[in-house]
């Protein structure tokens, strides 16, 4: 039997490419139309599943990508959830980009957990049985064991690209102590100098004359980039690329893309620069097939 999946508006780019590539997963496209317009007059969102009643015991995936609109996108995933859950069906939901990732602990009294309360709510209210997730933010805290995350990581994809383009003798590093907890890779360390300063170094890696390649989960402003790109430049690299999963702001990819040697960059957001296509990795994922070429 088929898995259903059933996209959000901004996952829809990546559900093209599913349907297209594999006839095990039926694509299921929610109704965001009233009378030809998505939204009422007041702006918001309409919602309607047609066959929502036929899904019961079914695989059902819904997928979504936090962005470019992680407000009206985290509306319009709960509207399709608590379409499912009056009609009894209890699915996985697939995050090719968690929005609110980086609110993933309270630092200051008044604060919220943002990220560990939208999990709570999915798994305990929603009733979703596995939430996956490609390089979340938050990968590692403690929190998370609580619930039924499924990791997935797109950094196999882009450091394959990478060596296929550049040799296999390239340097891979994270750029900060966040990078290295989420993939493992080493990274530039923190030194704090007072209460309110802290120092920003590599560690005891000479990079002159080598190709680095430095591994993040996301861009936004560009600036962790920009000041890894600094260090490196001043530390003799030979060459610097970049290697990022998710492409958050535009304005900041540009800035990476005009300094960097290469920017690798996947399609978990629908951003024209990139140039990684990650569908492989979903069909490998929710199909558990482990022969899907990526």
């Amino acid at each position: 039997m088929k898995t259903i999946l059933i996209p959000t508006s901004s996952a829809k780019h990546l559900a093209k490419r599913l349907k297209a590539k594999t006839k095990d997963i039926e694509v299921h496209l929610p109704d965001l139309n009233m009378e030809g317009k998505r939204y009422f007059p007041d702006g918001e969102i309409y919602m309607k599943i047609v066959k929502a009643k036929n899904l019961q015991n079914r695989k059902v995936i819904v997928l979504h990508s936090g962005a470019p609109k992680p407000n009206e996108g985290l509306i319009e995933l709960e509207l399709i959830l608590q379409i499912l859950r009056d009609n009894n069906v209890k699915p996985e939901v697939f995050f090719t980009y968690f929005p609110y990732g980086m609110q993933d602990q309270v630092l200051e009294v008044g604060e919220t957990n943002v990220a560990e309360n939208l999990i709570e709510k999915l798994a305990h209210y929603y009733g979703v049985k596995k939430i996956y997730i490609i390089d979340a933010h938050f990968h590692g805290r403690q929190w998370t064991k609580k619930y039924p995350i499924s990791y997935i990581s797109a950094v196999p994809l882009l450091i394959k690209m990478a060596k296929k383009n550049f040799g296999k003798h390239i340097l891979f590093l994270s750029p900060d102590i966040g990078g290295e907890r989420r993939t493992k890779i080493p990274g530039m360390k923190k030194e704090r100098i007072n209460s309110y300063q802290v120092k920003m170094a590599f560690p005891r890696i000479d990079l002159d004359g080598k190709t680095v390649g430095v591994v993040d989960d996301m861009i936004k402003t560009g600036g962790t980039l920009l000041k890894f790109y600094e260090i490196a430049k001043k530390s003799k690299a030979k060459r610097i690329i970049a290697l990022v999963a998710h492409g958050v702001f535009p304005p900041g990819i540009s800035k990476i893309k005009q300094i960097y040697s290469k920017l690798y960059l996947t399609n978990t957001i629908n951003r024209k620069a990139s140039n990684i296509d990650i569908t492989n990795l979903i069909i490998k994922t929710v199909l558990s097939i482990d022969s899907v070429e990526t």
